[in-house]
C-alpha cells in the first residue's frame, strides 16, 4: 500500500486527492494519508485528521498551527508550522509518494526536499516548475 504525503489537503486540488483517497479503499490500489497539509484552514484540516489519522500534519501559518496543535491533542498526531513544516511531511519518513499541491513559490522548498529524500513527487502546480527550471 503506497503512503501519501498530501501538501496543500485543502485546496481543490487536495481535496480532490482526498476523494480519489477514499474510492480506493478496500481496493488494490488503496493509499493510506501518512501526512497532510494545509496553509491556514484549520477548520477542514481538523476534519481531515479525524477522518484520515496521518502521522504527521503540517499549518504553514504559525498562529494557526498552534491552534490546531490544541484542537487536536487528543489525537496523539504530530503538528509541525512554517516552511520547516511543509519540508518535514515532504521528506517524512513514513511516506513513499508527495503530492505538493502548495499554491505559488512556497512549493518549491518542500519539493527540493521530496526529491532529496527520494521521494515519488506528484507535483500539482506550474509555480514550483517554473521556479525550480532556474535553478538547473
Amino acid at each position: 500500500m503506497k503512503k501519501l504525503s498530501l501538501l496543500g489537503s485543502t485546496g481543490s486540488i487536495g481535496t480532490q486527492a482526498l476523494d480519489v483517497v477514499r474510492g480506493l479503499r478496500g481496493t488494490d490500489g488503496a493509499v493510506e494519508v501518512a501526512a497532510l497539509a494545509a496553509h491556514s484552514n484549520i477548520g477542514l484540516l481538523e476534519t481531515q485528521i479525524r477522518e484520515f489519522k496521518p502521522q504527521a500534519v503540517a499549518v504553514f501559518d504559525l498562529q494557526a498551527a498552534e491552534a490546531l496543535r490544541a484542537a487536536v491533542r487528543d489525537l496523539g498526531v504530530r503538528v509541525y508550522g512554517g516552511m520547516e513544516g511543509l519540508c518535514a511531511l515532504a521528506a517524512l519518513e513514513g511516506a513513499d509518494v508527495v503530492l505538493n499541491s502548495v499554491v505559488g513559490m512556497v512549493g518549491l522548498e518542500p519539493t527540493l526536499a521530496a526529491l532529496k529524500a527520494k521521494k515519488q513527487l506528484a507535483l500539482a502546480n506550474k509555480e514550483t516548475l517554473v521556479a525550480g527550471g532556474a535553478l538547473v
